[in-house]
C-alpha cells in the first residue's frame, strides 16, 4: 500500500509530476495491500497455464493447415484429450501446490526488499533486472537440472516431466511436486539477490513461464522473436533433451546455450544437429535426380 492518499502528496515526495505510468499506478495500487498485490501472481500464472499454451492445441489439431512442416517430431500426434490431461495434471498440481506456496512465500518476498511503492523503476531498469533473474535461474536451473538426471534423481523425481519424450505446451510445468519445490529455488533466487519493484517481480514470473512453454511448444516456427536472442536454446534444442529422455546428458539449460556449450553438455546435440545438415545437403543432391523422394525419407529420419 502506498504511503500518499492524494497524488499530490506523491508529487510532493518525488519533487516532480507523476509520469503516466506512475499516475496508473498509484491510482490502481494506493489502495491495496502489498500482499493483494503479490498474489496477482497467482493470476498471472493460471491465464498463462490456461491460455498461452492454446494456441498449441490448435496447431497440433488441425495439421492439415500446414502446421506440420514446424512439428520437430512431426510422427508424434498428442491427441485432444491427452492434452487436456495434461492440463488437468497442471491445474491440480496448480492448486494444491503452486497457489499455495505463492500465498506462504510472501513474507521472503518482503524480506528481500520487493517493493511495491513510487518512483516506478524506468524501462532500462526493468530490462536489466530481469536480464540478471534470466542469468541466475539459467546457471542454478542447469546444475539442479543435471542432478535430476542421475539416477536417483531422474528415477524419483524427474521422470516425470519426461513422461512427454515429444514435448507439448501444457506439459512445461508438468512435474513430480518435489521437482516443483526445487524449481522455485532458482526462480526466486534472482529477485533476492537483486530485488526490484513488484511490476518487475510480476514481468519476471509471466515472461519465465511463457518461455518454459515455448521451449515445450513441440514446434520450431522460422518467425518466432526468441531467435534473435543471444545464446538463447528455444524449442529445438529443449526438444532434442525430451526426445533422448532418460539418457539424455544433453541440453539441460532452461533458457541460454552457454553453460551447456562451457560444460561440454551439448555434444550429442551438436553430432545430431551436424547429420541433419548432413542429411539435407544429401537429400538436395538425390532429390534433384529422383524426384526429391530422398528428401522424404530424411525427414522421416528426422522425426525418429
Amino acid at each position: 500500500m502506498l504511503p500518499f492518499n492524494t497524488i499530490e502528496e506523491a508529487t510532493t515526495f518525488l519533487g516532480r509530476n507523476l509520469t503516466v505510468p506512475e499516475t496508473l499506478w498509484f491510482n490502481y495500487s494506493a489502495q491495496k495491500s502489498d500482499f493483494y498485490l503479490y498474489c496477482h501472481n497467482i493470476l498471472f500464472l493460471f491465464l498463462i497455464f490456461t491460455f498461452v499454451p492454446l494456441p498449441l492445441v490448435f496447431f497440433e489439431t488441425m495439421r492439415s493447415l500446414g502446421f506440420l512442416k514446424y512439428k520437430i517430431q512431426p510422427k508424434v500426434k498428442t491427441s485432444l484429450s491427452e492434452m487436456f490431461r495434461c492440463y488437468k495434471d497442471v491445474m491440480r498440481m496448480f492448486v494444491l501446490l503452486v497457489g499455495p506456496l505463492q500465498l506462504s512465500s510472501y513474507p521472503s518476498i518482503k524480506m528481500v526488499g520487493i517493493r511495491t511503492g513510487l518512483p516506478l523503476p524506468s524501462m532500462w531498469e526493468i530490462l536489466a533486472q530481469l536480464t540478471v533473474y534470466f542469468m541466475i535461474e539459467d546457471y542454478t536451473n542447469y546444475w539442479i537440472h543435471r542432478f535430476l538426471h542421475g539416477k536417483w534423481g531422474y528415477e524419483n523425481i524427474h521422470r516425470v516431466h519426461h513422461v512427454y519424450s515429444a514435448p507439448i505446451g501444457f506439459a512445461a510445468p508438468y512435474a513430480h511436486w518435489l521437482e516443483v519445490l526445487i524449481l522455485g529455488i532458482p526462480t526466486f533466487l534472482g529477485p533476492a539477490i537483486v530485488p526490484g519493484h513488484m511490476i518487475t517481480f510480476w514481468l519476471w514470473i509471466a515472461l519465465r513461464q511463457i518461455e518454459a512453454i515455448e521451449t515445450h511448444s513441440g514446434y520450431d516456427f522460422p518467425w518466432t522473436p526468441t531467435k534473435y536472442i543471444p545464446f538463447y536454446g528455444g524449442a529445438d534444442y529443449h526438444d532434442y533433451h525430451h526426445y533422448v529422455g532418460q539418457q539424455s546428458q544433453s541440453n539441460f539449460a532452461s533458457v541460454f546455450t552457454y553453460c551447456d556449450y562451457i560444460y561440454g553438455t551439448d555434444k550429442g546435440y551438436r553430432y545430431h544437429k551436424k547429420v541433419l545438415r548432413k542429411l539435407k545437403v544429401q537429400s538436395r543432391i538425390y532429390g534433384s535426380q529422383n524426384g526429391g523422394s530422398y528428401y522424404a525419407f530424411t525427414q522421416d529420419l528426422k522425426s525418429e
